[in-house]
């Protein structure tokens, strides 16, 4: 997508352990390195249990404030399919979702306190249709498992979305590469590998079969 004057507003959402956080860190990075300015806030309630966790990012010429107002999100990117059902109402009209189809049921519902949603992805769908929000979804877990290991699920999610932002793709790739070569040099060439079976995955005609909630 091209640069753009105005603010852009990223919503991210997930579970503990998906690199939700990292992946709003190196987002950031990159918008700043294209010359925006650029500001992040962040949720991570009970993260270590796989409980919610939410960042806002927001990157323009200028940012006054780092929380997206309601209902303002451009880009939704959900991590997990019954986290992207629930955020799916702080996408703007004519936004964009981007969604793993992942489904991981939270503590509340093994412990019988909330009803984890049938088809999380179909209504996803049927909330985001009348409002003109495109939604596209892959399985970044099973992407993520093929390249070796499922902590690539964030650069994953990360490819999927690359050109739906106003940022260079090839530049928040090579953003993405060079900081895992500095901090896990073993890592850069998997990570640049995710980042392109991502932004190929959500290119596809057919979305993926809905992964088994565990």
């Amino acid at each position: 997508m091209t640069t753009t004057d105005r603010v852009t507003n990223v919503l991210l959402c997930g579970i503990g352990g998906q690199g939700v956080l990292t992946a709003a860190e190196l987002l950031a990075r990159a918008a700043i390195a294209a010359g925006h300015d650029a500001k992040k806030t962040e949720v991570a309630g009970m993260a270590q249990r796989g409980g919610v966790v939410t960042s806002h990012l927001r990157f323009g010429p200028r940012v006054l404030a780092p929380a997206i107002p309601d209902g303002e999100a451009d880009v939704l990117i959900g991590f997990e399919a019954a986290e992207s059902l629930r955020w799916v109402g702080q996408v703007r009209p004519g936004g964009q979702i981007v969604a793993n189809a992942l489904r991981v049921k939270p503590p509340v519902v093994h412990q019988g306190l909330f009803q984890y949603p049938d088809d999380p992805i179909g209504a996803l769908r049927a909330k985001a249709a009348p409002n003109g929000v495109s939604v596209r979804t892959l399985d970044a877990r099973a992407i993520a498992n093929e390249l070796g290991t499922v902590r690539l699920i964030n650069t994953v999610m990360l490819g999927a979305v690359s050109d739906l932002l106003p940022l260079s793709a090839e530049a928040l790739r090579s953003l993405v590469v060079d900081v895992f070569r500095a901090r896990k040099p073993a890592l850069a060439d998997l990570n640049g590998q995710a980042f392109d079976a991502g932004r190929a995955a959500v290119s596809d005609a057919a979305d993926p079969a809905p992964a088994e909630a565990v």
